[in-house]
């Protein structure tokens, strides 16, 4: 396995892409290509393209309870035993930066798994509007559904050459939330990885609890990873997490970066911040190695 210290630009590639970017040159429907519309244009200066160069890369497809589930695997060629990462999406779904990501992490010799997990509710990758992506797709994805399907991942990921002795999960805003959500709900996870997830709300029955109300009880160690500007996560509900988290044991941590805002490791929007994305980064695989995912 490569140096988890390794310079974050030695694992990538920038593509060549230019910014005046064709729109349907980014609609795709393959898991794991393209951008969603209601992300368009993309600030293609900044977007990393990893290689498949020394992987197997590319869809699955899991069956839960009758239903498929498309998943984006990547991991190094003709390896087995491999530390496992599930890799969890913004609201946007398993599109090309998703995908990436499960790259730089095979890259690192693990068998990296980003499930779709709006698969039922619909493709998020056509809607050209936040707001109506929001209401019609994300609202209406309960979170049991979402703890089903990763174990369905976790159980496949055994099955076709990972260890899930050596199991991680991170994930991005939404897929943020999860990460909190699923380290409590499988005690398999070795260590989580939170980049920007929403740490409060209103209790639902398709939502029935938030991170803040299982941060006492959790066991998993999580890093989280915020922006100091975020204007949709306040710092107070950063703090009200780790209020929690002190009457447990599980050893979680926040890194709050006073200059980024949201989705600062999204590289493909505006929100980007290279300095902190390269450092998230660096911790992120850093805490994973301390925590026996690695």
């Amino acid at each position: 396995m490569q140096n988890f210290k390794e310079d974050f630009d030695s694992l990538v590639a920038k593509t060549s892409l230019s910014d005046g970017v064709d729109r349907r040159g980014f609609l795709k429907t393959a898991l794991g290509t393209g951008f969603a519309a209601a992300v368009l244009p993309v600030s293609a200066q900044n977007v990393v393209k990893t290689d498949t160069d020394g992987l197997t890369a590319g869809e699955v497809s899991i069956t839960v309870k009758g239903q498929k589930v498309p998943v984006y695997r990547a991991q190094p060629e003709g390896k087995t035993n491999l530390p496992v990462v599930l890799v969890i999406s913004e609201i946007f779904g398993v599109h090309e930066h998703i995908a990436d990501v499960a790259r730089r992490f095979a890259k690192l010799g693990y068998l990296a798994l980003a499930p779709d997990l709006f698969i039922r509710q619909g493709n998020p990758l056509k809607y050209t509007s936040i707001p109506e992506l929001q209401k019609d797709i994300i609202s209406k994805v309960p979170d049991g559904q979402v703890m089903g399907d990763l174990d369905a991942v976790v159980a496949y990921a055994k099955d076709n050459g990972g260890n899930t002795d050596k199991l991680g999960i991170t994930g991005f805003c939404w897929g943020g939330r999860i990460t909190w959500l699923y380290a409590a709900h499988n005690p398999k996870v070795k260590a989580g990885v939170a980049w920007y997830g929403r740490l409060v709300g209103e209790k639902s029955e398709l939502a029935p609890e938030h991170p803040v109300d299982i941060g006492a009880t959790l066991k998993t160690p999580v890093l989280g990873l915020y922006g100091g500007k975020d204007g949709g996560i306040p710092l107070d509900t950063v703090e009200k997490m780790k209020a929690e988290l002190a009457k447990g044991s599980s050893k979680s941590e926040f890194v709050v970066f006073p200059n980024s805002g949201h989705a600062f490791h999204a590289d493909y929007r505006p929100s980007f911040v290279e300095a902190d994305a390269k450092e998230g980064w660096k911790r992120c695989t850093e805490w994973f190695k301390t925590h026996g995912v690695a």
